[in-house]
């Protein structure tokens, strides 16, 4: 369907770069300013050579396997330009699709007129490097740069004693909420995560750039095994994200009459459509519930409500992938069945998580899916402990209307919370199990387990159960009984810190 916006003013993604660094040498790895500016060539070389040195509008994502000074001012001067906006953001996930967003509407503004979206990780390098004692011949790594705050950061000094600060053991607790709500055993609830990441990664065999070529039956992703222990339940190691990789990806954009007067094929020109931020708190604990995320809900429906009100509309589709239970989530709001295709790039196990660029592989994917026929597209990016979302639609054909300014549904999700309980560190008598998780160490041994509970009074706390304690942590692994809303009583170790046992 032709359409009347002028052209100048219609953003499109006119090309994508990346590469996937394997050093046969590690000394020979490249870091990730290099992997930023191959990407970026990359993608230029994808659209037309005559675009780059009219980047106007640059955006790095997060990168943490490498500190530097001022990162998106040094790709600039290494590509030779130098952008109006020249940006490098803070940790977060769904940060790549945030910034894809914001240049396609600084170009329907006639802010910019060519504009890239580009991030890049080398942790595989640097971990190898760092336990060989080798020193890389890299940019120096900056020690006085300040380094981003992450989630911890945000928590309650408890959830960093109990170990339950970190995305490896807080999605667990949403695994644990949303299966009881949903009303399936934890069986059940593990058999969906299976069969659901086997197909990312199906989709990360077929993907050339993927980390991991190799499809995975679903019992092998949820079975523990020495290669594939359990680190917090139910999560096995082939359930998390895997960041040790080596990667760059760029997305460039530019206005339809650019890209014309560049030459570029409008087969090869993704359209985007729009989409939609929200958040949560920062602090999970300061949350009302863990069944569902109130920010995710008010992104996808109104990313729903953008195609007619149905999630099917879409014939591909990224979800975020860092552990199973975010696309559970997400295609149950988008009124999606389990028999999903949830991703066009191969998840953050299989693909390969390179931290907060993810999503800017994803984007990569969905341009060449796109061009090789399918006609909706839908980028949900995810970053923190279920905090922050931002979803965007994109498209083979053009709309009729101008990109809305209106990016943030914040309103909406504010308005579905409900009473958030008061946190406390003291608490006696019984506790009941809001969820609940067992943190195991690097031999898959158990550590011990976090249960959250509410009180008497319907305070919320955390309480460990000790590695000690088999019967109650038994009653917790049960594949067959969900522990939610079960009772137990509350003790004070003597280190000052709550403990839960199953009265059973």
């Amino acid at each position: 369907m032709p359409t009347t916006l002028p052209p100048e003013r219609i953003p499109v993604i006119a090309g994508v770069g990346e590469i996937a660094d394997h050093p046969k040498d590690i000394a020979q790895g490249l870091e990730p300013l290099a992997l930023l500016e191959a990407a970026v060539q990359r993608a230029g070389d994808d659209s037309a050579a005559s675009l780059l040195p009219q980047i106007d509008s640059l955006d790095v994502v997060n990168f943490l396997s490498w500190r530097y000074h001022a990162p998106a001012d040094q790709l600039a001067s290494r590509l030779g330009v130098a952008p109006r906006h020249c940006f490098y953001g803070p940790v977060g996930g769904e940060s790549p699709i945030r910034f894809i967003h914001e240049a396609a509407l600084r170009i329907a503004r006639g802010e910019a007129q060519v504009a890239v979206v580009c991030g890049a990780e080398a942790q595989s390098t640097a971990t190898k490097a760092a336990r060989a004692k080798l020193d890389l011949p890299w940019t120096p790594f900056a020690h006085d740069a300040p380094e981003p705050k992450r989630g911890a950061a945000f928590q309650q000094p408890i959830a960093s004693t109990l170990g339950v600060a970190r995305p490896i053991t807080v999605y667990p607790l949403y695994e644990a909420a949303t299966a009881a709500h949903w009303g399936q055993t934890p069986r059940q609830a593990l058999g969906e995560s299976g069969v659901l990441w086997s197909r990312y990664a199906a989709e990360a065999a077929r993907n050339q750039n993927a980390w991991i070529k190799r499809a995975f039956a679903p019992n092998e992703i949820t079975t523990p095994s020495p290669d594939n222990r359990l680190i917090a339940w139910p999560y096995t190691k082939l359930m998390v994200a895997n960041p040790s990789v080596n990667f760059g990806a760029a997305v460039l954009l530019t206005s339809l009459a650019k890209a014309r007067e560049a030459g570029i094929p409008e087969s090869k020109l993704i359209y985007i459509h729009g989409g939609a931020s929200a958040e949560e708190p920062r602090d999970y604990l300061a949350r009302d519930q863990f069944v569902q995320s109130h920010a995710q809900n008010a992104v996808l429906e109104t990313i729903k409500a953008m195609v007619g009100g149905d999630g099917r509309s879409f014939d591909a589709i990224e979800l975020y992938s860092c552990f199973p239970v975010v696309p559970k989530m997400a295609r149950r709001t988008l009124g999606l069945g389990d028999d999903v295709e949830p991703t066009v790039t191969g998840g953050l196990t299989f693909f390969g998580a390179p931290l907060n660029t993810y999503m800017t592989h994803a984007a990569c994917a969905m341009v060449r899916r796109l061009r090789d026929g399918a006609k909706l597209g839908l980028l949900y990016g995810q970053g923190g402990f279920v905090t922050k979302h931002h979803g965007l639609v994109v498209s083979r054909t053009p709309q009729q209307q101008a990109l809305s300014e209106d990016v943030s549904v914040q309103a909406k999700a504010d308005a579905a919370y409900g009473v958030v309980p008061r946190f406390v560190t003291e608490a006696s008598g019984d506790g009941t199990v809001e969820t609940f998780t067992v943190i195991y160490d690097g031999r898959g041994q158990v550590q011990h387990g976090v249960v959250m509970l509410r009180t008497a009074d319907n305070a919320r706390a955390l309480a460990r159960v000790t590695a000690q304690d088999q019967a109650t942590l038994a009653f917790l692994s049960d594949m067959d009984r969900s522990p939610v809303g079960t009772r137990g009583p509350i003790s004070t170790a003597a280190d000052g810190v709550l403990e839960w046992r199953h009265a059973g």
